[in-house]
């Protein structure tokens, strides 16, 4: 099975038919962690349609009863952070304070996603215009039904309860499709709400490889969350065009960090490091590609350099770093790394031995040749590609350049707002990093090859609900033009009123 950088598997050949689990592995010992059900398009359908009774009984419940229980399931959260956070160690390799971080996310998110669905869905009252002013018009946001999310397992848990918390808020039932290196964290999230909410499978999980995933587009559920490559987006679009099945794309990343000359340079070289290296890189809205300002390049380049040699991977709960959780994406950092130092770039910190698998240890290259795949594809490891560039502008088109669009930072005292605004780029942090993740409210996803749709904020919740508009005649008008027994008049009696209401 051929895995991606953006966190899930590509479909590849089928699994042998006598094979019915399969085993979940820690990266940084290859010890077995656990083991679970290969689920195959028969019992891939199974599910759904369970999940299909279960999300009528759910929706029926009105947004105070689900609010109710998804306080719970939150509360639950909160008092198995620890133990979460080790499966969640355990399934990636990733330090433990790193995996507590990503749980503190998922439960500010689920408190925002419950507290808010009602005011963002319920039914409300739009004008009605002049032409239908008898009309009392109404829209209101609506469940799906069954949505399938299929997750990655760089963030096994955030990203994908971004799109489970907040379809359920919205009334749908949902089931959930883990990377087959993660099905761990899937296992633990849906037992645990099944706790607050024993009655019906309104979070069900399948578990498997690319064919599971595959089944679960194919199996008639109402909406799809995928994140993953780009490669593999298409795939899960192809498939769903077959039924018309909406889908969510979140795809990866090869964002910049803009370096201005008025910048406070300690904090950017802080926020290069940590945005590109933190999770060992394995954040698709993570720092892959700087544009420095020449002015201050030197200075930047010597705080970063001084912050990256401190960094250390290892297996340890308290390593800076953890593993390559997906052991053939250490060769695409080596190809990566290797080609742009044959090509004539310089490593200010790590070089070619940095690549001791499972771990990466850090790379900062400078003079990386324009169109080698450290400048352009998603690298996915802890490694920064850095660039003088005249001034910021320049940087800002340099990074409009490539294919993705998902995320973005600027330093800059004087224009960061400015410059942020050009980027091309679903999501903008000023002089911090990654900071927009961490705000509920704020929509979260890309454009061009990172993706489309988004979740979290208002426009996640209705993401994963349909829109409703009504009308309901109050009274009777004396110019109705909708009707064959209209008189002669009526038309140029309402074009006359539009001429007078909407003319210039």
């Amino acid at each position: 099975m051929t895995r991606t950088a953006s966190g899930e598997a590509e479909p590849m050949a089928a699994a042998s038919s006598a094979q019915t689990t399969f085993d979940s592995l820690d990266p940084r010992t290859g010890e077995v962690v656990g083991r679970y059900p290969l689920h195959d398009a028969t019992e891939v359908n199974e599910i759904v349609e369970s999940a299909r009774v279960a999300g009528r009984w759910w929706a029926e419940l009105g947004f105070a009863e689900r609010k109710k229980r998804l306080d719970q399931w939150r509360a639950l959260l909160v008092r198995g952070i620890d133990e979460l956070a080790g499966v969640i160690c355990s399934e990636t390799g990733k330090p433990l304070d790193d995996a507590r971080l990503e749980l503190v996310l998922v439960i500010d998110h689920l408190h925002w996603a419950a507290n808010k669905a009602e005011k963002v869905l319920r039914r409300r009252k739009v004008g009605s215009g002049v032409l239908m002013a008898n009309q009392a018009a109404t829209v209101e946001y609506v469940p799906f039904g069954v949505v399938g999310v299929i997750g990655p397992w760089n963030y096994p848990a955030f990203t994908p309860m971004g799109s489970i918390a907040y379809a359920l808020a919205a009334g749908n039932s949902v089931v959930f499709k883990p990377s087959e290196l993660t099905p761990g964290v899937g296992r633990w999230l849906v037992d645990s709400f099944a706790e607050v909410v024993p009655e019906h499978p309104v979070l069900a999980l399948t578990t498997g490889f690319g064919e599971t995933g595959a089944a679960l587009c194919a199996s008639g559920v109402d909406k799809v969350a995928f994140t993953g490559s780009t490669a593999t987006g298409k795939r899960v679009m192809a498939a769903c065009s077959e039924t018309l099945t909406p889908v969510l794309v979140e795809c990866g990343g090869k964002d910049a960090l803009i370096v201005d000359s008025d910048a406070d340079l300690k904090a950017a070289a802080e926020a290069a490091v940590w945005g590109g290296m933190s999770n060992a890189g394995q954040t698709c809205i993570g720092v892959e590609r700087v544009f420095v300002v020449e002015a201050v390049a030197d200075r930047f380049l010597e705080l970063v350099a001084e912050r990256a040699k401190k960094l250390r991977p290892g297996g340890e709960p308290g390593a800076d770093l953890g593993p390559i959780t997906m052991p053939s994406q250490v060769e695409v950092i080596r190809r990566h790394v290797d080609e742009a130092l044959d090509g004539g770039a310089r490593a200010v910190v790590g070089g070619k031995d940095s690549v001791r698998p499972p771990f990466v240890e850090p790379v900062v290259l400078v003079d990386v040749p324009a169109g080698s795949a450290a400048a352009v594809d998603e690298t996915f490891g802890p490694t920064l590609v850095v660039e003088r560039v005249r001034d910021a502008d320049e940087g800002v088109e340099r990074a409009n350049q490539g294919n993705y669009g998902l995320g973005g930072t600027v330093f800059s005292r004087s224009r960061g707002v400015e410059l942020g605004r050009k980027l091309r780029a679903g999501m903008v942090a000023v002089n911090s990093v990654i900071a927009f993740a961490a705000v509920p409210a704020l929509p979260f996803g890309g454009v061009g090859d990172s993706g489309f749709g988004r979740i979290h904020g208002e426009d996640g919740l209705r993401e994963f609900a349909r829109p409703q508009s009504m009308t309901r005649t109050k009274f009777r008008i004396p110019l109705n033009p909708m009707s064959f027994a209209r008189s002669k008049g009526t038309v140029r009696a309402v074009v006359r009123l539009i001429r007078l209401t909407r003319g210039l």
